[in-house]
């Protein structure tokens, strides 16, 4: 008798615009390095919530009812929406800022759960990501950090940036963003609090509105960090984060040792090992700045 082929059940929150097809390819490479054939020795099935993140857990839901052998999630997001829908069936975070700060895993050592995969790091890289903007806009004091409350990681991120602006002499102001039209209320308030510069945290809200985002950092003349690559693409002074490719084709490294019976609460949550800082000099000089050639030189791409 032919041996079923185990089914992946690929739940996203479709918040990555055009990058979610590439991220989705690096998966299934990673997928054909370990031996995997979709279609013929893997099923994937996917599922795409198209920015409406409601929709997640009747998704999720849908994926369970489809007997999956496991749940790729593509964000944190989209991780605890799975995990809300079973606890048996093993999820695999492709990404997530911090699972232990929004309960996804007890420990990244020992995940404790359903649920493991990988951290983006989006806290752990605070600091650095502080410390690259002190670079190009040396004479910086006070930071604007952007921050969604429904989004879980909000009140950890908020910490973390001031934790971490101390130690570089910055002030952080912090730009709660409840909903979209919000966001030029949120930018005013924080010019009036003598905001400078801007830090962004990874998250669907910001995804969603990456367009508007780097347009009102760029009309209000603020350097901004930013944590995926596509927003330093899309106009945004620059970002350090995760080689977010290298990420989905590790997930599938996850999901070949569930499949082969591993149970996710022993396999260690993993960290990216792989970073990467883009630059736009279009938009540097744009804001009249001067980029350091030693920081041009550890950047993996300069937009020119």
């Amino acid at each position: 008798m032919a041996v079923k082929a185990p089914k992946v059940g690929w739940l996203s929150d479709g918040v990555r615009g055009g990058l979610r097809s590439t991220l989705h390819e690096a998966f299934l490479a990673g997928l054909r390095d370990l031996g995997y054939v979709e279609g013929q020795t893997i099923i994937v099935e996917r599922r795409d919530a198209t920015q409406k993140l409601d929709r997640l857990e009747k998704l999720a839901a849908e994926l369970i009812g489809l007997n999956v052998n496991v749940i790729v999630a593509t964000s944190g997001a989209a991780a605890l929406a799975a995990r809300r829908a079973t606890t048996s069936v093993p999820i695999v975070m492709a990404e997530s800022g911090d699972p232990v700060a929004i309960g996804l895993v007890t420990s990244l050592a020992r995940p404790g759960g359903n649920v493991t995969g990988l951290s983006a790091m989006d806290l752990e890289l605070t600091a650095k990501r502080l410390h690259l903007l002190k670079e190009v806009a040396p004479k910086s004091s006070h930071v604007g950090v952007l921050f969604h409350p429904p989004f879980p990681m909000t009140v950890a991120a908020v910490a973390e940036a001031r934790t971490a602006g101390v130690r570089l002499g910055l002030t952080i102001v912090p730009m709660e963003v409840p909903n979209a039209d919000a966001l030029d209320t949120a930018f005013n308030a924080a010019l009036a609090l003598r905001a400078d510069s801007l830090l962004l945290f990874g998250d669907p809200f910001t995804s969603r509105h990456q367009r508007r985002i780097v347009d009102l950092a760029v009309k209000h003349r603020l350097p901004a960090m930013f944590f995926w690559r596509e927003f330093a693409e899309g106009g945004g002074l620059m970002s350090y984060g995760p080689n977010l490719p290298a990420t989905y084709r590790q997930a599938a490294v996850f999901v070949d040792k569930i499949l082969k019976g591993a149970h996710p609460k022993d396999l260690p949550v993993e960290q990216p090992t792989k970073f990467e800082l883009v630059i736009n000099m279009r938009t540097a000089k744009a804001l009249g700045l001067t980029i350091p050639p030693s920081l041009l030189a550890q950047a993996d791409q300069v937009i020119e």
